[in-house]
């Protein structure tokens, strides 16, 4: 219920109300990532779009995704899946910005910054 009231108020909890009147009216849901985004077509075949499950960032979606969404292929990957290479990583979203960050040591951002021993500050004389 708390997420249906704050469809009405704010765009950036999941979908307003306009996207879910036209995901009802006018959309076919084509699949869904294992991140729980769905992804949608309209009926004519001329607009796509992603529902995301939870914080919406263009970074979650997944490469196989993001290519059918682009339109760089007409087959989603329910129906023909990307074909993985050996040494390929699974997608991760991108976390700049973030609490989960990449924070290198010594770094200011660190709760618990290094002490570093190498440098010594410079101080006038």
């Amino acid at each position: 219920m708390k997420k249906f009231l704050l469809s009405f108020l704010t765009w950036w909890n999941s979908e307003t109300l306009n996207t879910r009147y036209f995901t009802w009216r006018k959309g076919v849901k084509i699949g869904e990532d294992d991140q729980g985004n769905r992804y949608y077509q309209s009926r004519n075949g001329e607009k796509r779009w992603v529902i995301f499950n939870g914080d919406m960032e263009a970074s979650r979606v997944p490469p196989d995704w993001h290519g059918w969404l682009h339109r760089m292929w007409d087959e989603p990957p329910t129906e023909k899946p990307l074909i993985r290479k050996s040494w390929e990583k699974p997608h991760h979203e991108n976390l700049s910005g973030s609490d989960m960050a990449y924070v290198p040591p010594g770094s200011i951002r660190r709760a618990a910054p290094v002490v570093r021993q190498d440098y010594e500050a410079w101080q006038p004389e």
